[in-house]
């Protein structure tokens, strides 16, 4: 019995995952993008819209069923609320380290296609979160920084 308990245990839920997940839950606003290289970029975020678009769009992040939306409201853009869940993913235990993984659905919690995007949590606090998602561009790595801060409960 209590190899199984032990067992159980250690299959549990990091703790730096569980304590991330209190962090997070709640209201965000996605301040900025920005990149690791110098120029002027055409990039469309979670195959959805432009990184432009996303700027000033609002998040809410609920932990306890690892569902999310956001809402684009710039009036230049496709408006509206889109739903996703979400997965913390620790990838180093010693050092901290996790990603996130976002995965859209409708408002059901069903994906269309299955396709999700995995995103690296850089940096996160009671007030701030940046994440950073690798991709390739001309065959090279670029570096996308998405900024949020967070708003108070509502």
């Amino acid at each position: 019995m209590a190899l199984i308990a032990a067992t159980a245990f250690s299959c549990g839920t990091p703790k730096t995952v569980q304590e991330s997940k209190k962090v997070i839950k709640g209201y965000w606003t996605l301040d900025n993008v920005s990149y690791g290289s110098s120029g002027k970029f055409n990039v469309t975020l979670f195959n959805d819209t432009s990184a432009e678009c996303f700027e000033g769009s609002s998040w809410r992040f609920i932990p306890n069923n690892n569902t999310a939306t956001y809402t684009i409201e710039n009036a230049n853009c496709p408006t509206g609320e889109r739903n996703f869940i979400f997965t913390i993913v620790e990838i180093d235990p010693a050092s901290g380290l996790y990603d996130f993984i976002i995965k859209p659905t409708n408002a059901k919690g069903k994906s269309d296609d299955n396709s999700g995007f995995r995103v690296h949590l850089a940096q996160l606090s009671e007030s701030s979160m940046r994440w950073e998602q690798t991709v390739s561009l001309e065959g090279k790595p670029f570096k996308i920084n998405m900024n949020f801060s967070k708003i108070n409960e509502q």
